[in-house]
């Protein structure tokens, strides 16, 4: 498995991905919605903003982050890599891509909602709190923040 900086060329397999799990993902609802998500994620890519997990040639994990924002803005795995770590590898290659000196922050889904447990737990395991409620395309969600490191402490050391 090969965490990397995701290429033009990963777009297909990228949005391939997607397509079998956007129904997990408010706001990808149409085929236009996914064009329009793919057009930023070619965009993401450019300004090398996008993570990639590939294995044997197939992408079977996804991020997209923004350092402007210093946010996690999309993660998905494959049904099939789920449970192999590959999210939280994701996650760690972005924090070295973030300013460590301001909060990371993500929006993902409310508490008690069955899609968003499994993100949630991983987020809270990442060092994310959750914060304000928020609305994303009509749909209930909540941001979550991942706190500032403070130089020397055990977090920075450990990552």
């Amino acid at each position: 498995m090969e965490i990397r900086l995701a290429e033009n060329g990963d777009l297909s397999g990228w949005v391939q991905l997607v397509e079998a799990m956007r129904h997990l993902f408010p706001g990808l609802e149409t085929p236009e919605s996914v064009e329009g998500y793919a057009r930023d994620i070619a965009g993401a890519i450019s300004r090398q903003e996008a993570l990639c997990a590939v294995e044997n040639g197939t992408v079977c994990g996804v991020l997209a982050f923004s350092r402007a924002e210093n946010e996690l803005a999309f993660l998905a795995v494959s049904a099939q890599h789920r449970r192999q770590g590959i999210a939280r590898k994701l996650a760690e290659r972005m924090f070295r891509e973030l300013d460590p000196a301001r909060p990371v922050k993500l929006i993902t889904y409310r508490a008690g909602v069955p899609e968003g447990e499994a993100a949630r737990s991983l987020y809270q395991r990442l060092g994310f709190c959750p914060g304000r409620l928020v609305e994303v395309d009509g749909s209930p969600a909540q941001e979550f923040l991942r706190p500032a490191e403070i130089p020397g402490s055990e977090r920075s050391e450990a990552e």
